[in-house]
């Protein structure tokens, strides 16, 4: 299966073209930035595409974030994943990225549970907590972080994600400290297509997986940009 990842969902611009039978990505760019990710998501595909050295038609599926993230971020690249899905005639889904950033840690098969955190600001992040077998022990949220601290309670954990260095600096000093802090600004384009290669469509919808009402307005016009990619 050759699947197309997209991620704009935090503090970066990524894609990857994964390979499953070879068992790795065959191209990925990944570009650091908090903002302008309109403008520079369907070049960097175009570049991944053509590095990958395949035809958008030669796709089976693609992926992008849904969230929880930045609202204009998710917008511009879960656009761009159903135009290109629309002119390649193949199917889309979407993964979290408190999933993304759970996930290779998770394939460790480390005992550790994982907790998975995003900043929301205002004192608060989104995170959802997870056994060291995959199990979920909090279904994602967004909270105070007092309350992701107490999710000390299932045992010192692995924090991952870009709040995992809050959370670290905020652990309580009574307790076993973190087993380990994996401050990301963004999830990895490769796990996110791995992920994406691995749900069931009918189960993982593209669409924006927000955990609070959005405090901004969708970039008009995005999803006509992806028609510069139907003739590769």
């Amino acid at each position: 299966m050759l699947v197309l990842a997209i991620d704009t969902a935090l503090d970066a611009c990524a894609a990857g073209v994964l390979d499953t039978n070879a068992g790795r990505l065959i191209a990925q760019e990944t570009l650091p930035m908090r903002r302008g990710h309109a403008e520079t998501l369907m070049p960097l595909i175009a570049r991944v595409i053509e590095s990958a050295g395949i035809a958008v038609a030669a796709l089976d599926r693609i992926v992008a974030t849904t969230g929880p993230g930045s609202f204009t971020g998710l917008r511009v690249g879960l656009s761009a994943a159903r135009g290109i899905a629309l002119a390649a005639d193949k199917p889309v889904v979407g993964v979290t990225t408190l999933a993304a950033f759970a996930a290779p840690v998770i394939g460790e098969n480390r005992k550790s549970p994982v907790i998975s955190a995003i900043d929301a600001r205002h004192d608060q992040v989104y995170f959802q907590t997870i056994s060291g077998d995959g199990a979920t022990l909090v279904h994602p949220r967004v909270a105070p972080i007092e309350e992701a601290l107490a999710a000390s309670r299932f045992g010192a954990p692995h924090l991952v994600g870009n709040a995992a260095k809050l959370l670290a600096d905020r652990w309580p000093t009574h307790l076993a400290p973190p087993v380990a802090v994996d401050p990301q600004p963004a999830p990895d384009i490769a796990w996110v297509a791995w992920l994406g290669a691995a749900v069931s469509p009918n189960a993982a919808p593209p669409r924006p997986y927000y955990l609070r009402a959005p405090d901004a307005k969708p970039a008009g016009n995005f999803l006509l940009k992806t028609q510069t990619l139907a003739a590769l």
